[in-house]
């Protein structure tokens, strides 16, 4: 379970001037071993270290995945330096995904800071299929995701395609430019509209601070704790439950989580719910 299993950059796309999305095959050929929305990979590059990236594609191609990958640390510098057709070395997947079963034909609300649009992108991505599907018009699907600048917004082609599927996406930057015609503003100030609907699921994924205000927020607004979802960081030396190094009170987040229910996070007691990794798509760093 050590043992990373070479892959090849198929193709490469430059979200904005510091991350960078790789599509990823098996350098065999074989199919890629299945995977969940919310789960990660823990990436290698020979002399260079390795570190857990989430996963951001849906499971729906079993040729390839897409780790979105910010330049970070010594690893992530040496991973945005290469080119298609290089090899990495990946372990996994690993982790509790995101309850994808139960979110599916459910209103939903994503709301991301950063590159923690990454996670969250492979549930918008499967929820939206499943409703083109279905035929389920009246299912909502909403985005609410802040950037530093408008310069450093990830997945923008993606945005525009979910809005051209119905997805009431509302983007908000912390300090805007000439350009800029957007709200700005912290993140949570995009909540105002977004009450509790009496059913559907919120999700979240980014920075630490982002995180604990807008679950927050969400619970101020009516959001019961266990319909609230997020992707939780800590360092991670093996990624399936022996070194400790991620533990979490009595939880291990490589093997309990990544992803945590709000009900189960206020039963926690340490003070600190999540920490950077180098590089991860999961939108801390």
């Amino acid at each position: 379970m050590y043992l990373p299993q070479p892959m090849i950059i198929r193709e490469i796309t430059q979200e904005n001037h510091l991350v960078k999305t790789f599509r990823l095959a098996r350098a065999d050929g074989a199919a890629i071993t299945p995977f969940a929305v919310g789960q990660f990979v823990m990436l290698s590059v020979p002399h260079c270290g390795e570190a857990p990236i989430s996963i951001s594609s849906e499971p729906a191609d079993s040729a390839t995945l897409d780790l979105t990958i910010r330049e970070a640390g010594k690893l992530t510098r040496a991973v945005q330096k290469m080119a298609v057709g290089e090899t990495l070395g990946v372990r996994g997947p690993y982790g509790r995904p995101f309850p994808v079963a139960d979110l599916l034909g459910q209103d939903l609300l994503l709301v991301a800071g950063g590159i923690g649009l990454a996670p969250l992108k492979g549930v918008l991505d499967s929820c939206l299929a499943w409703k083109g599907a279905k035929g389920l018009a009246e299912v909502k699907l909403s985005l609410c995701y802040g950037s530093r600048t408008p310069a450093d917004i990830c997945f923008s082609g993606a945005i525009s395609q979910w809005q051209e599927q119905g997805v009431d996406c509302r983007l908000t930057v912390d300090e805007g430019d000439d350009e800029w015609d957007g709200h700005t503003g912290l993140v949570t100030e995009l909540l105002r509209d977004f009450s509790y609907p009496g059913h559907g699921h919120a999700l979240v994924c980014g920075p630490p601070v982002m995180i604990r205000a807008t679950m927050a927020k969400l619970i101020e607004l009516g959001w019961p704790p266990e319909m609230i979802f997020t992707t939780l960081e800590r360092h991670m030396k093996c990624g399936v439950g022996v070194c400790g190094h991620c533990h979490l009170d009595d939880k291990l987040v490589c093997t309990d989580g990544p992803v945590f229910s709000g009900a189960e996070l206020a039963q926690m007691t340490v003070a600190e719910l999540a920490g950077p990794r180098d590089g991860a798509g999961g939108g801390r760093q």
